[in-house]
């Protein structure tokens, strides 16, 4: 593993879940973070203060993922307030459900803004600081259904689909600057939102939590477990050390056997 020490994390989608479990393992390798996302502000400062005590610097930006203007700037204060921008991982997402016929057209525009659009414009201006410093990397948080579709997905499928295409083209234009792109495809994450579709949805079918587990959200993962947030975390923290160098425009899937069957 390389040292990774001293160099600068923007984590899109950082104040819980995915992302926040990945600013935390980046932090203890010794990585300086910059969170993103919405919450209570005063959760996000016990997350933010949390990961200093690490012994690394960390900074909270509020950008909106669906205005470019607004991501611009979260990565000009990250180099200015914290050097560099050394590695650049794209979680911010959202997901509705409907038929597509019933899909709000401005669901769609969201979903495919914060999930796919804002990979482009982070990337935009990531990139250039990362090939004027001769070393970078990319991870993009893609899904399962960046492989494979769902009923009643249509915009969150499109935007995985998406960003799997934008890793491989980004990773060719910048293989020969000693930055790698790769994708990470996860299945179901517990994570405290998915806890609470579980219990949502329990009561919108009449049936258990254990059933919603294993004949609905587990069904397709083989290994019929949920993916953990330290697994990916343990996972993006490889992905930026000298032992991944070779590994660019690829895609990594962690869903218990769902997208090999």
């Amino acid at each position: 593993m390389s040292d990774l020490k001293g160099k600068t994390a923007i984590i899109t989608g950082s104040t819980s879940g995915i992302g926040l479990g990945i600013a935390q393992g980046l932090a203890a390798a010794g990585v300086n973070i910059v969170m993103n996302g919405f919450g209570d502000p005063d959760e996000i400062e016990t997350h933010r203060t949390a990961l200093e005590k690490q012994g690394i610097k960390a900074i909270y930006h509020d950008a909106d993922m669906t205005r470019p203007n607004e991501i611009k700037d979260l990565i000009s204060t990250a180099r200015t307030e914290l050097g560099s921008v050394d590695i650049l991982v794209n979680n911010a997402g959202i997901q509705y459900v409907a038929p597509i016929e019933d899909f709000p057209p401005e669901k769609w525009d969201a979903i495919i803004a914060i999930n796919m659009s804002s990979a482009f414009h982070t990337i935009h201006h990531a990139l250039p600081l990362m090939r004027k410093q001769g070393w970078g990397r990319i991870i993009n948080i893609a899904s399962a259904h960046g492989l494979v579709a769902s009923p009643y997905k249509s915009a969150y499928v499109t935007a995985k689909h998406g960003i799997l295409g934008l890793t491989k083209t980004v990773a060719l234009e910048c293989a020969e600057n000693n930055i790698t792109v790769n994708a990470i495809c996860p299945g179901y994450v517990k994570t405290p939102l998915v806890e609470g579709q579980i219990a949502d949805t329990a009561k919108a079918r009449g049936i258990s939590e254990e059933e919603v587990v294993n004949d609905v959200l587990l069904k397709a993962q083989w290994t019929k477990k949920f993916v953990s947030v330290e697994q990916l975390s343990g996972l993006a923290l490889f992905l930026c050390s000298d032992a991944a160098e070779n590994m660019t425009g690829g895609h990594i899937s962690v869903d218990g056997g769902w997208t090999a069957a």
